[in-house]
């Protein structure tokens, strides 16, 4: 578990991993526990997303705070869901068919679709932050979002099988995901969740409703418009996952 545990790490953040990063053979044979963990780590970046939001508050007001907080966990996370959400934000508006959507997928240049969309992710998110009624709201606030939203990545592996004959990321990790392995990620990541419930028990159930009709939603667009699930499909899921939860919370505030 200390190698998928460092699995987990590398794949979601840019911190330096004991012993080195993972080869392409430790990655793909330690990835299906590495899956089971990656609640968990997200609830890490959020906690420390947390901690720098509470340093910087003791000199920026609260709204600078938050913004600078989330400049750190994009550096901490090397804008990962941020850009999975800005090509997948390209690929769906510029693609008229599923060949069309995947072919933009791959292009690493950033159109006007992808930055309305990660445009607007971003501003949800650190509004949704900035309305929270103290610091130590918006903190656990970050916590819960950063496990709830990995957690929706593992149910849209799940949901979603991968795009059939198409190479990449995704490709080689989504089909390590199962609904067994959504279960125990859930229990590993309980204490991040029980936390937003005990901080407020109807905005959970709020962000979890929200997170359910999403998925319904999802799964029937990535059909649609792609054939299937990608790593940028995945990503994006996981930056929606915290933009919903945090939107929960603050409409219950």
């Amino acid at each position: 578990m200390m190698r998928a545990a460092a699995t987990a790490i590398q794949f979601l953040t840019r911190l330096p991993v004991p012993g080195g990063a993972a080869t392409a053979e430790d990655f793909s044979r330690e990835i299906r526990r590495a899956l089971l963990l990656f609640p968990l780590v997200g609830a890490g970046i959020g906690a420390l997303t947390a901690l720098a939001l509470a340093l910087a508050d003791l000199v920026l007001p609260f709204a600078l705070a938050v913004i600078l907080a989330l400049v750190i966990e994009a550096r901490l996370t090397g804008a990962l869901h941020e850009d999975a959400l800005a090509d997948l934000c390209d690929g769906l508006g510029g693609g008229r068919t599923p060949e069309d959507v995947l072919r933009i997928l791959k292009d690493s240049r950033i159109g006007a679709f992808g930055a309305l969309g990660l445009g607007f992710g971003v501003a949800l998110r650190a509004g949704g932050l900035m309305a929270m009624p103290d610091p130590a709201q918006a903190m656990i606030v970050l916590v819960v979002s950063g496990a709830l939203g990995r957690l929706l990545m593992l149910v849209v592996m799940a949901a979603v099988p991968p795009v059939p004959g198409r190479d990449g990321l995704g490709a080689s990790v989504a089909p390590s995901a199962s609904w067994k392995g959504v279960g125990l990620a859930a229990l590993l990541a309980a204490p991040a969740l029980l936390l937003g419930a005990f901080a407020d028990a109807r905005a959970m159930a709020v962000a979890l409703a929200l997170g359910g009709a999403f998925l319904l939603w999802y799964r029937a667009l990535l059909r649609r418009r792609l054939g299937g699930s990608t790593g940028d499909a995945i990503g994006a899921a996981g930056y929606v996952g915290i933009v919903l939860a945090t939107l929960a919370f603050a409409m219950e505030r």
